[in-house]
């Protein structure tokens, strides 16, 4: 059996590594910058993502996921099951000057399966592009004084 495929994509984000774990792990969030989900910060959890169904793909447009690993403001790893695919997606931070260094590792791709080599390289340009930049955007919006990040970062009385 062939090696299983790896997407990597990573970027320099100006934001410190709390902020940008907290636009991974608030399901509201998530939410808004990537697909609607039921995600919670628990290992073990078990959450869906929902996005478009490709039924021309065998994809209801569900993704099942479960929390794999979970190292606060540094790590998250869920399983991610949909369509053609059992795979896992892996985030990790590093604090980098003054903003944090966001790799993801999306793995699991069998390089000799048809479908899962398209699904590769589909994902491949999402996660590069779509993906990483609408996250980029949301962050970027912070600078606004009611958005919900920057209240987020105030300290409260609960």
């Amino acid at each position: 059996m062939a090696e299983l495929g790896v997407i990597r994509a990573g970027q320099f984000l100006t934001h410190p590594p709390v902020r940008v774990w907290r636009a991974l792990t608030d399901a509201e969030l998530l939410a808004r910058w990537f697909m609607p989900n039921d995600f919670k910060p628990v290992l073990g959890h078990r959450f869906t993502f929902r996005t478009k169904a490709r039924p021309e793909q065998n994809f209801d447009g569900v993704v099942h996921c479960e929390v794999l690993e979970l190292e606060p403001v540094r790590l998250l790893r869920f399983a991610w099951r949909g369509g053609h695919l059992d795979s896992t997606v892996t985030w990790t931070l590093t604090a980098e000057g003054h903003g944090t260094r966001l790799v993801v590792e999306h793995a699991g791709f069998d390089p000799d399966d048809p479908a899962q080599r398209l699904a590769f390289k589909i994902m491949g340009g999402g996660w590069r592009s779509h993906v990483l930049r609408s996250l980029a955007e949301l962050l970027a919006a912070q600078d606004e004084p009611s958005d919900l990040l920057a209240a987020q970062d105030e300290p409260s009385d609960r």
